[in-house]
């Protein structure tokens, strides 16, 4: 089902002519079409391959996350991707040095929901498991899940514990947890599937510092048990400025059930443990920024299931684009019009979809809910100007990053992100998800293995029920679970936009742009680049199909130069 290309015996014995004591990369496998992973012996190979790629980027190379075995390398196209991975094959690995750049203390307050579990699962009482938590040195291997989650190996293994069968929707900010062989911190609100043991108030991630992360890899970490918990001050986080007053711009009067500023994402940043979050419907946020005139990447309102209501501060040029819905002008602004005589027909009008239009100052633009799709995307021209967070206007609802939702008597500014002098003609949009069946192509892999193929064929024969516990993060689906053909866990490794990952209950998450950038539970398959578009647009309650398609790099033939 999936390609592997591991390295031959025959290619290893040539080599060994060339540098005896040489090592390479032991395999790739592919992720979807944009990513491949690189398998290796060990942690100290990992830390040589990420620094090489680091130092000597390859061609089309966009992001590189390394984990407990594996790195993974995001190319910028399929073409690239398939070239990164041919590449990964040949190179020789050179040894890196990892900096240990100090002790850090965490005091922890030992009163975690699974720390009971922890203690049945490892033969200790629960005064053991704290004794060993706090009696070891821990070492940052890498960072990965979310910004400031470092993944910590212990001098020994006795609390090495599996993964919960079924992840938790939420897990508090500051949870002290344990899973597989590594201890962390969440560095705030998210789902997770870790033991959770205990709780600190230390910050671990903080963009207000001028090194974010709290502990970063080669860092030493020790655990010291406290009776309570002193609370830092709140995560940094772009709060919305309700009483800032803008000349030009959009007042938002309702946000609807949730209305976030989301461009085409930040990329490069995995070793921090920051996913690329953006838009989860691209080609609906390009088409409204291209319909105003503005550069494809402007920011923008990404809203779901209608009701965003917003008024113009000063003349506006406007777009929506995304699911189709009824969009309502009224004018004049609603303060006016209840004093006014006029009929209140004069004073309504209708605006199509996916074309531009003036939105006068003072006048007020409606959305309706959704005919079908989920998300609306409602841009200005000029773009929205709030300030970037590592290169993006985003918001990322997984790690916090980027402005905040958006709330009511908040005033949004229009910025200069315009490509042209003239605005758009309409266009056509493409078809959305209705109360039918959405049919998503997947690619098999990297972890198809741990599946025999009864488990892809109930996959790809059964129509899985998007569940309310759905979000930007991911879709959370329901059907007839998968089961696995192995045992144990999988070590943490990268994972994409579009990975169908397969917890343990076999119930299947299908990750979108906010998602985690590590996991260790299997991914069975990767949803087709281009059919993330169409992913972000089923809405709760909706049914997907999965369809496997042979799509995957093959890393046998020698890429075109």
């Amino acid at each position: 089902m999936e390609t592997v290309m591991q390295t031959t015996t025959a290619k290893q014995s040539a080599t060994a002519k060339q540098s005896a004591t040489a090592k390479r990369v032991r395999s790739v496998r592919p992720v979807g079409t944009r990513a491949v992973l690189a398998e290796l012996d060990g942690l100290q190979d990992v830390l040589a391959l990420q620094d090489m790629l680091y130092k000597s980027p390859l061609p089309g190379q966009v992001d590189v996350l390394a984990a407990a075995e594996t790195v993974m390398v995001v190319g910028e196209s399929a073409a690239a991707t398939r070239a990164i991975g041919a590449r990964l094959l040949e190179l020789e690995l050179t040894a890196t040095e990892v900096t240990d750049s100090g002790l850090v203390v965490i005091d922890t307050v030992y009163d975690g929901d699974d720390l009971a579990d922890v203690a049945e699962l490892t033969g200790l009482s629960v005064e053991g498991v704290i004794a060993a938590h706090t009696g070891q040195i821990w070492t940052v291997a890498f960072a990965g899940f979310a910004p400031g989650f470092g993944y910590m190996v212990g001098e020994n293994e006795v609390l090495t514990v599996p993964r919960r069968s079924s992840p938790r929707t939420a897990v508090p900010a500051g949870s002290v947890a344990l899973g597989g062989q590594y201890s962390a911190v969440y560095p705030r609100r998210s789902p997770g599937g870790w033991q959770l043991i205990g709780r600190t108030g230390a910050r671990m991630w903080d963009l207000d510092r001028p090194q974010p992360a709290l502990v970063r890899p080669g860092d030493r970490v020790q655990y010291r048990a406290v009776r309570e918990v002193v609370t830092a001050s709140a995560e940094h986080q772009a709060e919305p400025e309700a009483d800032h007053h803008t000349d030009s711009g959009l007042k938002i009067l309702n946000p609807g059930a949730q209305s976030l500023i989301q461009d085409l994402g930040r990329r490069g940043y995995g070793a921090l443990g920051v996913s690329a979050a953006g838009a989860l419907d691209r080609a609906s946020l390009r088409r409204a920024n291209r319909l105003v005139g503005n550069s494809s990447s402007a920011a923008a309102i990404e809203t779901v299931n209608g009701g965003l209501t917003v008024e113009a501060v000063g003349d506006q040029v406007i777009a929506v684009t995304g699911a189709p819905t009824s969009l309502t002008v009224r004018s004049p602004s609603s303060a006016e019009f209840e004093e006014s005589d006029g009929d209140a027909q004069d004073a309504l009008r209708s605006v199509p979809i996916a074309a531009p239009f003036a939105l006068l100052d003072g006048e007020v633009l409606s959305l309706g809910p959704p005919e079908a799709g989920f998300r609306n995307y409602v841009a200005i021209r000029g773009g929205i100007a709030v300030p970037e967070v590592l290169g993006s206007r985003s918001a990322d609802t997984m790690s916090g990053i980027g402005p905040a939702p958006l709330v009511i008597g908040q005033e949004l500014p229009t910025g200069d992100a315009t490509d042209s002098t003239a605005v758009g003609s309409p266009e056509l949009q493409p078809d959305f998800p209705g109360t039918g069946v959405t049919v998503l192509e997947v690619v098999p892999g990297p972890r198809a293995d741990w599946f025999d193929q009864s488990a892809i064929e109930s996959l790809t024969s059964q129509e899985w029920l998007v569940t309310p516990q759905s979000n930007r993060v991911g879709m959370r689906l329901d059907g007839t679970p998968l089961q696995r053909a192995r045992e144990g866990e999988l070590p943490s490794e990268g994972t994409m936009a579009g990975a169908l990952q397969i917890p343990p209950a076999g119930l299947p998450v299908l990750f979108l742009a906010d998602h985690p950038i590590t996991g260790g539970y299997p991914v069975i398959g990767v949803v087709r680049d281009e059919h993330l578009d169409l992913a972000g647009q089923v809405p709760i309650g909706g049914r997907i199909r999965f369809r496997m398609v042979p799509d995957s790099p093959d890393f046998t033939k020698t890429p075109e130069k």
